[in-house]
C-alpha cells in the first residue's frame, strides 16, 4: 500500500476530519507535556470504544461515501473550467501537510508512551503510558493500535475484551501488521474467541513470519521441530530458530537481556507463596533490613537483583549502585566488580566511564575476584580506556575461567573460535563454549548451536543445533509474560493468565504448556468452553511430556486412567506410568503402576512386581513412605486372607470375592479397617 493511500485509509477508518486538526494540535501537545498520574482505566476504555466505533463497517462506508462525494465536487469544479487550479493545489498541499502533522503527532504520542512505560514503576504510570497509546491509536498510529489490541487480549488493567481485540487485530492484519497476524494465528490455534482452525493458524503464522514477526518464526520452528500440523522437518525448524536466535544473540551482545522467571503452578499453593523464582515481599523487606544493618553479602545480592530486575523486582540502577557501594566500602570484591561493570556498560545511575570501570575492576581483581579479572579482560579485548591487547585479555580471561566464571569461559571460547589475537582452534573453542553453556551462558549456547549447525569443529547435528537455538530463543523479551501471567494467576485473574500462558505454550515453552494445562483442568477459566478444557489440557500435557516433564507424563497416564478428555484406557495409562517410572524415576508413577499390577488393570496381574514397585516408590521419595506403608499393609493382608480362603473354602470362593461381597472399592474399605486397627492398638498401648 502506498504511503498516501495508507494515510487516507487511516483517516477513513478513524473518522477524524482534517479541519479539526490544527485547532486541537496545540492543546493536545500541551496536555501531553503535562501528563499527570491521575489517569483512569475508564478514560482508556473510552478511547478504545471510540476507536472500535470508528472501525465499524457503517462508519467506514459513510466516510467512503463522503470521500466520493468530495471527489465528485472536485470533478465538477474542473468541468466548469473555473480558473482556480492554484487554489486546488494549495488546498491539496495543505491537506497533505495536515495529514503529515496528524501522523507525526500520533508517532510522538506513541514514543512518549513507550518512554513512560519503560520508566514506569507503578500501576498508575503504566496506565498513563496506555492512555498515550490510546490517543496515538485514535490518531491512526498502527503500533499504538497493536499495543491497545494486546492490552485488550491479555487483560492489562482489567481491560480484557477478546472480541474487541480480535476486531482490532483483523483490521491491523489488513494493514500488514505481522504482530496482528501472529495474534490471530495463536487465537485460531486454541479457539479463543475464534473458530478452532489449525490450518488457518498456520497461514496466519506464515504471513506473520514473512512480515518479520519473531514470535511467528519461533512458533513455526517449534511446529516443524515437533511435527505439529506439519510434517516434521529438522532443517526447516533450524532455519526458523536460527533467525530468531541471531536476533537474540545480537541483543545479548549489547546488554544483559531479559531475566526469565519461570514459576511452575504445578508445585502447589504452599510452594507458590515462597517460590524460588519470585522473591516474597516480606522476605525482601527482611533482606533490606539486613542490608541496612551492614550485611555485605545481602547488599551484593540485592544489588544484583535490582541491576537486572530479578525475582519479580523492578530494575533500578540507583538502588543497585547504592547497595554495591555500601558492600564495596565494607571490602566486598564482588561489589567492586559489579560497580566496574555498571560503569563499563553505562546507565542512569553510573554513566559510562572506562577509567572508573578500570579502577573498580582492578580493585576486585587484586583480591582474586573472577568478575573483576573478567572485567579487565574485556577492557583490554575491546580497547576501552586502554590500548587493545589480546595477550593481556587472554591472560585475564584464563585466570577468571580457572575460577569458574562462565562469561570468561565464553570469552576464551570466542577468542579461539574467531582467532582474535591467537590461532583459531575449534576444539578449544568448543571446550570453553560447552563449559560456559553448563552455567546457562546464552552466547555460549548460541555459538555451540552455530558449530553444530555448520559442522564447525564437531560432527554436524541438526537436532542438537535446533535444541540449542531453541534455548537461546526462549530468552527473548517475550519471556516477560511469564511474570505477568504468574501475577495474574496469583491475583485470581485466570482468563488473563490463561491467554498469556497460551501464547508462551504455542511458542514451545514447556513450563507454559504445563501451567496452561494446569489452569485448564481446573475448569475455572471462562474464555473456553468447559467441554474443550480436558482435551486441550491433555494435548498440552503431552507436549510438555515430550519435552521431558515427568509430572506431565504422569498426568497423561491419569487422564487415560480416569477418562479425562479421552476414553478410559488402562493399557495406555500403564504405558505412560512405565515411561515416567523407568526414565524419570518418578515415585508417583511407580506407586500408580504398582497399584495397576496389584489389580491387573490394563496389564497382567503380578503381586511380586507390585511389591517391588511400592518399595521403589518409598525409596525414591520420602513423601511416598506413608501411602506405600498402607498400600503394602492392604496388599499383604488381602494376599494372606485369599491364601487362607483358597486353601479352606475353595468351593465358596465366588461368594467370598471382595468385589461381590463389599463392592468395587473394597480395597479402600480394607485400608480403613487397617487404619482403625492401628489407632486402637496405639490407644491400648498408651493406656
Amino acid at each position: 500500500m502506498k504511503p498516501l493511500s495508507l494515510l487516507i485509509e487511516i483517516l477513513i477508518i478513524l473518522g477524524i476530519t482534517i479541519k479539526t486538526i490544527k485547532a486541537e494540535k496545540h492543546n493536545k501537545r500541551q496536555k501531553e507535556r503535562n501528563v499527570t498520574t491521575q489517569v483512569s482505566v475508564n478514560e482508556i476504555k473510552q478511547y478504545l470504544s471510540h476507536i472500535l466505533e470508528q472501525r465499524t463497517p457503517s462508519n467506514v462506508i459513510n466516510k467512503r461515501e463522503n470521500l466520493l462525494e468530495k471527489k465528485k465536487n472536485q470533478r465538477k469544479i474542473r468541468i466548469k473550467g473555473i480558473q482556480n487550479k492554484d487554489i486546488l493545489r494549495n488546498k491539496n498541499h495543505l491537506q497533505k501537510q495536515a495529514e503529515k502533522n496528524f501522523t507525526d503527532e500520533g508517532d510522538q504520542l506513541f514514543k512518549m508512551g513507550i518512554k513512560v512505560l519503560q520508566q514506569s514503576k507503578s500501576q498508575k504510570q503504566k496506565e498513563e503510558a496506555y492512555l498515550l497509546f490510546a490517543k496515538a491509536a485514535d490518531m491512526g498510529n498502527l503500533k499504538a493500535m497493536e499495543k491497545m489490541a494486546d492490552a485488550l487480549l491479555f487483560g492489562n488493567f482489567g481491560m480484557q475484551n477478546i472480541t474487541a481485540a480480535i476486531q482490532l487485530y483483523e483490521s491491523l492484519a489488513k494493514e500488514g501488521s505481522c504482530k496482528a497476524q501472529n495474534a490471530l494465528g495463536f487465537l485460531s490455534s486454541y479457539g479463543i474467541g475464534m473458530e478452532y482452525d489449525q490450518a488457518k493458524a498456520l497461514i496466519y503464522y506464515t504471513f506473520g513470519s514473512a512480515g518479520g514477526s519473531m514470535m511467528s518464526q519461533m512458533i513455526l520452528g517449534y511446529r516443524y521441530l515437533s511435527g505439529i500440523n506439519v510434517l516434521q522437518n529438522c532443517e526447516v525448524a533450524l532455519s526458523y530458530y536460527k533467525k530468531v536466535a541471531d536476533y537474540i544473540a545480537d541483543t545479548f551482545e549489547k546488554s544483559e537481556g531479559v531475566p526469565v522467571e519461570k514459576v511452575r503452578l504445578t508445585e502447589g499453593p504452599e510452594n507458590l507463596s515462597s517460590n524460588s523464582e519470585i522473591l516474597d515481599w516480606d522476605i525482601y523487606q527482611y533482606y533490606k533490613f539486613l542490608a541496612e544493618r551492614g550485611d555485605a553479602q545481602i547488599q551484593v545480592s540485592l544489588g544484583q537483583l535490582h541491576l537486572i530486575g530479578r525475582k519479580g523486582l523492578d530494575q533500578d540502577y540507583h538502588k543497585a549502585l547504592h547497595y554495591f557501594l555500601k558492600a564495596a566500602k565494607a571490602g566486598s570484591a564482588n561489589a567492586m566488580a559489579f560497580i566496574g561493570k555498571m560503569y563499563l556498560e553505562g546507565n542512569a545511575a553510573a554513566p559510562q566511564n572506562n577509567a572508573t570501570a578500570f579502577k573498580y575492576f582492578s580493585m576486585a581483581a587484586s583480591k582474586g575476584n573472577a568478575i573483576g579479572l573478567h572485567g579487565l579482560g574485556l577492557l583490554y579485548f575491546y580497547g576501552k580506556g586502554v590500548p587493545v591487547n589480546y595477550a593481556e585479555a587472554l591472560k585475564y580471561f584464563q585466570k577468571a575461567a580457572e575460577k569458574g566464571w562462565p562469561d570468561a569461559e565464553f570469552q576464551l571460547g570466542f577468542m579461539y573460535y574467531s582467532g582474535s589475537g591467537i590461532w583459531k582452534d575449534y576444539k578449544l573453542a568448543f571446550k570453553y563454549f560447552y563449559l560456559a553453556s553448563q552455567s546457562g551462558q546464552p552466547l555460549a549456547i548460541y555459538y555451540l548451536a552455530e558449530m553444530y549447525a555448520t559442522g564447525t569443529g564437531v560432527v554436524r547435528s541438526c537436532r542438537t543445533a535446533v535444541e540449542l537455538y531453541k534455548g537461546v530463543c526462549e530468552l527473548g523479551h517475550w519471556a516477560e509474560k511469564f511474570l505477568t501471567a504468574y501475577f495474574a494467576y496469583k491475583d485470581g485473574d485466570l482468563d488473563s493468565s490463561l491467554v498469556q500462558y497460551a501464547l508462551l505454550a504455542e511458542m514451545g515453552y514447556e513450563v507454559a504448556q504445563s501451567n496452561l494445562a494446569f489452569i485448564l483442568e481446573s475448569k475455572k477459566a471462562n474464555i473456553l468452553e468447559k467441554e474443550k478444557m480436558y482435551p486441550m489440557a491433555l494435548l498440552l500435557w503431552n507436549r510438555a511430556a515430550i519435552q521431558g516433564n515427568a509430572f506431565a507424563r504422569v498426568k497423561i497416564g491419569d487422564y487415560h486412567y480416569y477418562g479425562y478428555g479421552t476414553k478410559k484406557d488402562y493399557h495406555t495409562a500403564a504405558t505412560h506410568y512405565s515411561i515416567a517410572a523407568d526414565k524419570y524415576h518418578n515415585a508417583q508413577a511407580m506407586f500408580n503402576l504398582a497399584y495397576m499390577y496389584e489389580h491387573g488393570l490394563g496389564i497382567a496381574k503380578d503381586i511380586h512386581l507390585a511389591r517391588s514397585l511400592y518399595d521403589m516408590a518409598a525409596q525414591t521419595s520420602p513423601d511416598a513412605y506413608i501411602p506405600v506403608f498402607f498400600a503394602l499393609m492392604k496388599l499383604e493382608t488381602m494376599h494372606f486372607l485369599r491364601d487362607i480362603l483358597f486353601f479352606n473354602f475353595t468351593m465358596r470362593w465366588n461368594w467370598l470375592k471382595p468385589d461381590n461381597t463389599v463392592g468395587p472399592h473394597w480395597d479402600l474399605f480394607v485400608i480403613g479397617l487397617i487404619v482403625a486397627g492401628l489407632i486402637l492398638l496405639l490407644r491400648n498401648h498408651r493406656g
